[in-house]
């Protein structure tokens, strides 16, 4: 994106002139007439005239060397993000064939009388696959015991031949009971409904408004972990009674359960400690048909143009075309420039950020995000005479195609849960559509202020990952906005040779708890980031990118208020400090964030509480540190230290807070 030279004086011809009548009185204070018929006032205006021009040149010096430096070095302004949500398709009916939902596939929110609606774009096709059901298992036994599998014929619980216990345990089901659905297509993101005849559900103890199970799918290949699954609509009233039931799939992975391969769904008793609750009998099944209900699929805060035509070339270098629509993001793989010819041939350009490195041959382009500009290779004079091509230059009369561009993006695309809701492209057996999760990643383009803090890290990194700083730096330029901070481990921390980068994601909220789902760094952010620093680093070099290891901690506080003060006020205003100080993205002594590798101790908690306006004094400080085991959180003993490893950060749990 070019960067735009700022307007440093602002004053106007008649500001000038008003400023001078001012003086007037001061200076001159027998002069009384002050029309614009006086002699003197026209020769106001014409020094008004002279200096508004010279202002005008002279003030823009400074910043405008300022920003041709940055261009000199290669800094662009960063363009905007468009944000992301993923969007369920849900269908009027069950079909008995594979339903295609294409890419680009425009949805919006709603048209209000003061809001514009904010359109987004499908990323990729999907299909809605007919789901087979291939094996029904059931199983008993879990965590402490060995499960012991029941497999049930097929094509009996196809046609509802037999009747078969949903949990059987003897004499009555226990915890980690199962039903197991084996199925031979990959169902990931599929909005899968299972027709379930139930037979027999009395006695059974199950309250519909407290089921004691849960629903889960096997979502990570390497380690065969299960991923709980979303209900979206529920008629059998937890087994009770024959029905419908809806689930939203996440991803899944074949995996293997019982010397079986397949894709694995299934529903699962719960323990006491995962607040299940003793059921005195099984519901007894007799039929499960699989039907697919929808998908959902990932939407992005665009919209899409196909084959927008640019112009015929006129056959010289350096030539500039114009996209209709602006801000354009960040381009895909089948977005570039193609040139027609008049016997049908055409040609793939391709998109690079300058002609620096362009041989006389090379088919490439340049586009501007922010003002829409194509421009193709130019051709200088060098000093023997001769002409140097920075690229091939595109024959008189060939046609220009932009083959494909999104434009869009900002922090209006941001949108909460359920926002996005009108299919604006007509697509056939589709119901309805949502969004069942806040969008997110929608940012602004950058201005010149924000480049300029730029600036430093630019000129120390130059494009180059050589020291530890230069990697955090790079790291978060390769994905502005969705990296909230970024730390390098080098050697002697690691192998001789090896650097591992540990990116903490940005997160919305970063006051309270933070939740371990806004830690995870998203796939395409890691990817990103690889491939960014992949192309700067060292040969020599091996680099990982990673998460850091989070360490949990929990606080008991008791402190005495000071006198003619409010204690719930004072007691918040500790709370809300122990939050802020046991933070990976704001902690810490200088608010950067807690030190990677800095252990955490009583003293640094009294410490901070003790600067607490209203607070007297500490009575006590108690550290307990809280493990997570990817579902729950588990509280250990209480400990005068919290050792952190130097890949590791604290941050806060819950703080339990009273004054005396």
């Amino acid at each position: 994106m070019s960067l735009e030279a700022p307007r440093l004086d602002d004053r106007s011809f008649n500001d000038l002139v008003e400023e001078a009548l001012r003086r007037i009185p001061l200076y001159c204070p027998e002069w009384t007439d002050h029309n614009l018929s006086d002699p003197g006032i026209t020769l106001i205006e014409l020094f008004a005239w002279m200096t508004d021009i010279v202002l005008y040149r002279l003030n823009r010096v400074p910043d405008k060397h300022y920003v041709k430096f940055m261009e000199l070095l290669g800094m662009r302004l960063r363009e905007a993000e468009p944000a992301r949500a993923p969007v369920t398709f849900w269908l009027t009916a069950p079909q008995p064939n594979t339903i295609t939902l294409p890419s680009n596939i425009a949805i919006s929110t709603t048209r209000t009388e003061t809001e514009p609606a904010i359109t987004f774009t499908t990323d990729v096709p999907v299909d809605i696959v007919v789901p087979r059901l291939t094996y029904v298992m059931t199983s008993q036994g879990g965590a402490n015991q060995r499960r012991r599998f029941t497999m049930h014929d097929l094509a009996e619980v196809s046609v509802g031949f037999r009747d078969f216990a949903m949990f059987d345990s003897t004499p009555s089901p226990q915890a980690e009971d199962a039903l197991y659905l084996g199925f031979d297509e990959d169902m990931s993101g599929h909005l899968l409904g299972l027709d379930i005849e139930v037979t027999t559900a009395k006695g059974t103890g199950i309250d519909p408004s407290n089921p004691p199970y849960v629903w889960e799918v096997i979502g990570s290949e390497k380690d065969q972990e299960w991923s709980r699954v979303e209900i979206d609509l529920d008629d059998t009233r937890s087994f009770n009674v024959s029905g419908l039931t809806r689930l939203h799939l996440p991803n899944m992975q074949r995996g293997v359960r019982n010397n079986y391969t397949a894709y694995w769904l299934r529903c699962r008793l719960l323990s006491p400690d995962e607040g299940g609750t003793i059921i005195e009998g099984s519901p007894m099944i007799r039929k499960i048909i699989p039907s697919a209900w929808g998908i959902t699929v990932d939407a992005t805060n665009v919209t899409a143009v196909r084959d927008e035509i640019l112009g015929r070339s006129d056959g010289s270098p350096g030539q500039r075309f114009f996209l209709e629509h602006t801000p354009i993001v960040p381009r895909k793989a089948r977005e570039h420039l193609v040139v027609h010819f008049d016997n049908k041939r055409e040609e793939r350009w391709t998109e690079v950020s300058d002609f620096a490195s362009s041989g006389a041959d090379d088919r490439h382009y340049t586009l501007d995000s922010m003002t829409g500009e194509v421009r193709l290779p130019p051709a200088l004079p060098q000093r023997d005479g001769t002409v140097r091509r920075y690229g091939a230059i595109v024959p008189k009369d060939a046609m220009l195609v932009m083959r494909g561009y999104r434009y869009g993006g900002g922090r209006t695309g941001n949108v909460g849960t359920g926002a996005i809701n009108v299919l604006k492209t007509a697509i056939p057996y589709v119901a309805r559509v949502a969004n069942r999760r806040p969008a997110s990643g929608g940012l602004d383009a950058e201005n010149l202020d924000d480049a300029k803090l730029r600036v430093p890290g630019h000129l120390r990194s130059l494009g180059r990952a050589v020291t530890a700083s230069d990697f955090e730096y790079l790291a978060r330029e390769a994905a502005p906005g969705q990296v909230g901070r970024a730390f390098c481990l080098q050697p002697p921390t690691t192998q001789p040779g090896e650097v591992q980068v540990l990116v903490i994601p940005q997160v919305p909220n970063l006051q309270g708890f933070i939740a371990p789902e806004s830690l995870r760094l998203l796939p395409d952010v890691h990817q990103r980031i690889t491939t960014y620093l992949d192309e700067r680093r060292l040969l020599s070099v091996r680099m990982t990118i990673g998460e850091p290891e989070y360490l949990w901690v929990q606080t008991e506080v008791r402190f005495r208020p000071s006198h003619n003060t409010d204690s719930e006020a004072v007691r918040r205003a500790v709370e809300t400090r122990l939050y802020s100080f046991l933070n990976p993205l704001i902690g810490g002594s200088d608010g950067k964030g807690w030190t990677f590798g800095r252990s955490l101790f009583v003293a640094d908690v009294m410490a901070v509480l003790l600067a607490v306006p209203g607070v007297d004094f500490v009575r006590a400080v108690k550290l307990f540190p809280v493990t997570y085991d990817g579902s729950e959180f588990m509280r250990g003993g209480e400990a005068s230290e919290i050792a952190v490893p130097p890949n590791g950060v604290i941050l806060s749990f819950e703080h339990l807070v009273r004054a005396e």
